[in-house]
């Protein structure tokens, strides 16, 4: 662990317009609208467990305000997410907080498969299922980059309005993994473009997203706030118990064509990968934050 000192997750009364690392406020008519916004610019907003924790914390706010029926997950700085944190001073593998998205143990005091399997089953692919599962409509708006565990925020979202400079990638297969954790890949993007994106690692557009059925809409990147604002306003004026069950209805039809169990496998496969590269001495296959930028991902502090 880095010897920076690293502050504990924010809670749902800590939250404000302008916390680190994620900001929270509430907006449009009669505050219906939940503004969650990653607030780590200078880290292009990577993803350490402290962000993740107060992020789950200001999701867990926006569900118990009865005044808010829709949240919007937005970004501020250059880029939406550089993905998780393997290269900034903050970044916190070894440290642990309460489980909240599953039942396991602590895995500071684990080795090898273990700690890492402990860890990415509560902080990646349970955290990204129980946001799924938000019970409000949940719009991402996204600009700049968004990579790999970017990626993974954004498939959470019900939906996802990007702007014309927003790109998208998930390169890890450089690690020597298939993948990351919330593997949506084949539903966002069809088999063929997920392999496509998977096998070479390269940036994707936001016109190119729209057009393989990723993306709602993609507009200029001055417009892009006001679009979500409209779209968000007019879900608004939605009765809740429309909302909900909108939602719950559509995630359904999407488990039933086999997301849930397909992650389920992939997720084991992901951490073979981890196991078989820690057998060299690294479980991320000699790859870090400088090695994957200069490879040509755009990640910065991310993977």
């Amino acid at each position: 662990m880095s010897d920076a000192v690293i502050p504990p997750p924010l809670g749902p009364d800590d939250l404000g317009p302008d916390t680190t690392p994620v900001a929270y406020e509430t907006g449009g008519d009669a505050n219906a609208i939940a503004y969650v916004t990653l607030n780590r610019p200078e880290y292009r907003n990577a993803q350490n467990s402290v962000m993740t924790y107060s992020l789950d914390a200001a999701f867990r706010k926006a569900v118990d305000d009865p005044a808010v029926k829709v949240i919007v997950l937005r970004a501020n700085g250059k880029h939406f997410s550089a993905g998780h944190d393997i290269g900034t001073p903050e970044r916190d593998f070894d440290t642990f907080y309460d489980n909240v998205a599953v039942l396991h143990w602590d895995h500071s005091d684990k080795t090898g498969a273990d700690q890492r399997l402990a860890r990415e089953m509560e902080v990646y692919m349970g955290m990204c299922r129980r946001w799924r599962d938000i019970p409000k409509p949940l719009i991402a708006q996204v600009h700049g980059a968004c990579i790999a565990g970017g990626l993974m925020l954004a498939w959470t979202c019900d939906f996802i309005v990007a702007s014309d400079d927003a790109f998208f990638s998930d390169p890890v297969a450089r690690m020597g993994i298939p993948g990351v954790e919330y593997f949506a890949h084949a539903y966002a993007l069809g088999t063929r473009r997920a392999k496509e994106i998977l096998f070479t690692g390269e940036r994707f557009t936001a016109a190119q997203a729209a057009d393989w059925g990723m993306v709602n809409h993609v507009v200029p990147r001055d417009e892009l706030a006001a679009k979500v604002d409209d779209i968000a306003g007019r879900a608004a004026a939605m009765p809740m118990q429309g909302l909900f069950l909108s939602k719950k209805a559509v995630n359904i039809c999407e488990d039933q064509m086999g997301m849930r169990n397909a992650m389920d496998s992939v997720f084991g496969w992901h951490h073979y990968a981890h196991s078989a590269n820690a057998e060299t001495g690294d479980s991320l296959g000699g790859m870090d934050a400088r090695s994957m930028k200069a490879a040509g991902s755009g990640n910065g502090a991310g993977a």
